[in-house]
């Protein structure tokens, strides 16, 4: 079960393949973030059928700017497969 801070890839969607961040879980539809496409003050509801959950997450208290969520999923996206 996803939950807030999970590390997902998306599956599904013009964002296919793209790391994004968990901000909340929504029935069955998670708020998702990336700091660029999808800043976190516009984040994208997708829905759970087409996210991947990795094996990762990321304290939501420490990606509190864009540009630090897109250095921490760009740090990620080498070691996620």
């Amino acid at each position: 079960m996803l939950e807030k801070g999970w590390v997902i890839r998306s599956v599904a969607g013009r964002d296919k393949g793209k790391l994004m961040l968990v901000l909340d879980v929504i029935e069955d539809r998670a708020l998702v973030s990336d700091g660029k496409e999808r800043p976190l003050e516009r984040p994208k509801l997708k829905n759970l059928r087409h996210v991947e959950a990795t094996q990762y997450r990321i304290d939501t208290n420490e990606a509190v700017s864009n540009r630090r969520l897109r250095r921490l999923l760009r740090d990620l996206d080498g070691n996620v497969h």
